[in-house]
């Protein structure tokens, strides 16, 4: 159920200002710009905290308070930052124990920013103390919207403020060195320990010859779970800060979408809103950019989503920094609407000029003026949003088919010592999520921790980690009539990864009524195949050699000397149905199987639309309309058929059903219509 903790009466636009880079001429300039843009709420604060604090004992807020007076006279609401996110030169120089140790054992000096010690108590105290300030200094401000902890919070640290850290986290979570040396299965090269101090944390001077590649899997995966959870305790310490001051405004930060080193899925937990920063590569395509939109909504479950940060038309780190082309911005912003987002906001406002982001695009460029294609670009989407108001916020989607998605298992799988170093957790995602959405169905991303009573179809491809509990319920979940997919390397280790024994796949063996006896990793450029349903596919990475324990043999291979072996399956169990695919394939054949499913499912699409059309359904709050929302990711004009009666949100246009909506290059229409 959605609730109303954004206090916005429509979609916020605007993003990121830096006025403190600026003479204040240029911030009463800005404020004509943002007029024009129909800008609305600014984020301000993100990295000031060596203007606002020059020592240990002095806060200066006098700039920040007539930034603060300037945009609350020009009608702008502010996402207010805690600006810990670089510490400033004093501190590092005063308190060298708050910098990073990296990965290979390096200290590092005063630079660069998340360079602060997530276990050093001095920057734990002081980070809190300066978010309890601002709070206390802002806490009468109406027009504070939302608080943002600190800025993309990321990295590891390797020092030994984490080793001591690790320790004691170890005992929290174990109790007795027995039970560490079991869960990381000691006895294998004589690594046992017989006192906590003997413990040292995992990198190069250790258990790693490589970044993802250990000795020890059980100790690394406990380091990253105690990192993602070290850096947690500090945003959690400034967001507590905060609350006491400010109970009543809602507290987030700044995601980074499939961000392997943080947890989010626990993260979100400790968070009233969920937001992130949108910044796909030149490459990706517009099914890997929604389904990032698709995993920080949900990791959310059903919490307010925004879209923090976008570029408006060219970032400044990829090898290539192409332009956005025209109407691509606008065609993003509502991709991001489109997927649940009650935000289009921007990095940044104004481009700096100086250091590292100073060729990274913003509304208003260095010219400084209106007169620029992003500038028009923008404000023009600005008067489509105020013009839209708060129709879609709180929209929600149908709840139909999910793909499941675990960190930890993430992090197990891709420390696992075998067996290809090709196998990648987010490209096995990537593809039945692709399936999904080339088809136009509601698909939702979940969590092990999640309620699956709630979907017909759930996909959880190389679910390697079956954590304590989650195979009851997915036998649950299926026993009721639900349709469950896995895929080759399954159910092998439990939440220490340690390897199940018995045969694989572990505990989902009687699930899904297989046992795999071996699998073979393909190199890259080899390729056996099997024919299902008269259409031959490739069979790469994985070939799962399996035995049929109850399961209806679907296709076999056709090459090797497992020719004539099962390589997709379907197990009957209750009143439901699980499949298990044993390779990777072509995108034909996940498309193939997700149309099979989702039929025998009652799942439908949710439009009809040519290929490079997304189709987006959202569901009203008050449950009596909805809104379809069509996105052209072509170049070229395209056509869709009208299901039903609709007026479009964007052009104001009524259509009747069984007409055809022309949607221009990078078009975009939002049709609303009753339920």
């Amino acid at each position: 159920m959605y609730e109303k903790i954004w206090n916005q009466n429509k979609i916020a636009f605007g993003g990121d200002y830096n006025p403190e880079q600026w003479d204040e001429a240029t911030w009463e300039e800005d404020m004509h710009l943002f007029g024009l843009a129909h800008i609305d709420t600014v984020t301000l604060n993100v990295f000031s905290w060596a203007m606002l604090q020059p020592d240990e004992s002095t806060y200066d807020f006098t700039k920040l308070d007539r930034i603060m007076e300037l945009v609350k006279k020009n009608g702008l609401k502010v996402v207010l930052a805690t600006s810990t996110g670089a510490h400033p030169a004093w501190m590092a120089h005063r308190y060298p124990e708050i910098l990073r140790t990296e990965f290979n054992g390096m200290k590092r000096k005063f630079g660069g920013r998340h360079n602060s010690c997530p276990n050093s108590p001095v920057y734990r105290m002081y980070s809190a103390r300066l978010a309890e300030k601002l709070a206390e200094h802002y806490k009468d401000y109406d027009n504070i919207v939302a608080w943002h902890i600190s800025n993309e919070y990321g990295g590891e640290c390797y020092c030994e403020n984490c080793e001591k850290a690790f320790r004691v986290w170890l005992k929290k979570k174990y109790h007795t060195i027995e039970e560490v040396n079991r869960v990381w299965d000691t006895a294998f090269w004589g690594h046992t320990f017989y006192d906590w101090e003997e413990i040292v944390l995992p990198n190069l001077l250790s258990e790693h010859f490589a970044y993802e590649r250990t000795m020890f899997q059980g100790i690394s995966l406990d380091y990253r779970r105690f990192n993602s959870d070290s850096i947690l305790e500090c945003y959690r310490l400034e967001y507590e800060a905060v609350k006491r001051h400010t109970p009543d405004i809602p507290v987030t930060t700044n995601l980074m979408g499939f961000y392997k080193p943080l947890d989010y899925q626990k993260w979100a937990k400790y968070m009233d809103m969920v937001s992130w920063d949108n910044y796909p590569s030149n490459q990706d395509t517009p099914a890997q950019i929604a389904l990032s939109h698709e995993l920080m909504r949900g990791i959310g479950g059903g919490k307010p989503f925004l879209l923090m940060e976008q570029t408006p038309s060219v970032t400044n780190w990829l090898p290539y920094n192409a332009l956005k082309r025209p109407g691509v911005m606008r065609l993003w912003s509502y991709q991001a609407v489109a997927h649940g987002a009650d935000s289009v906001m921007f990095f940044q406002m104004r481009r700096s000029i100086g250091a590292c982001e100073k060729y990274h695009g913003a509304i208003i460029d260095h010219v400084g003026n209106e007169n620029t294609r992003v500038f028009r670009e923008a404000a023009a989407l600005g008067a489509e949003l105020k013009a839209l108001g708060d129709e879609t916020l709180g929209a929600r989607a149908r709840k139909e088919t999910a793909i499941l998605f675990d960190w930890e298992n993430w992090w197990a799988i891709e420390y696992s010592a075998g067996p290809s170093v090709l196998l990648k957790y987010r490209d096995e995602i990537q593809n039945y999520y692709t399936a999904l959405y080339e088809q136009n169905m509601a698909t939702d991303i979940i969590g092990v921790e999640d309620d699956f009573s709630d979907y017909r179809v759930i996909i959880a491809p190389v679910l390697y980690m079956v954590k304590p509990g989650v195979d009851e319920k997915i036998k649950a979940f299926v026993q009721a009539g639900g349709i469950f997919v896995t895929t080759f390397f399954s159910g092998y280790v439990d939440d220490h990864d340690l390897v199940v024994t018995g045969g694989y796949p572990g505990k989902l063996r009687d699930l899904l009524g297989i046992w795999v006896e071996e699998s073979d990793a393909l190199p890259e450029g080899e390729t056996n195949h099997f024919t299902w349903k008269g259409a031959r596919h490739e069979a790469v990475l994985l070939c799962d050699l399996l035995h049929p324990e109850g399961a209806g043999v679907l296709a076999t291979y056709e090459e090797d000397f497992y020719a004539g072996m099962p390589v997709l399956t379907k197990n009957r169990y209750g009143a439901g149905a699980a499949y298990y695919v044993a390779v990777r394939s072509d995108a034909s054949f996940y498309e193939a199987l997700i149309r099979e499913i989702c039929e025998k499912a009652g799942i439908t699409p949710v439009a009809q639309t040519p290929g490079g059309v997304e189709a987006v359904l959202r569901v009203g709050r008050d449950e009596k309309k909805e809104f379809l929302f069509l996105l052209n990711h072509e170049k070229i004009e395209q056509s869709v058929p009208v299901e039903q009666d609709a007026t479009d949100l964007v052009t104001g246009m009524e259509w009747k059903k069984g007409s055809k909506l022309t949607l221009p290059a990078y078009g975009v229409a939002i049709l609303k219509r009753s339920v």
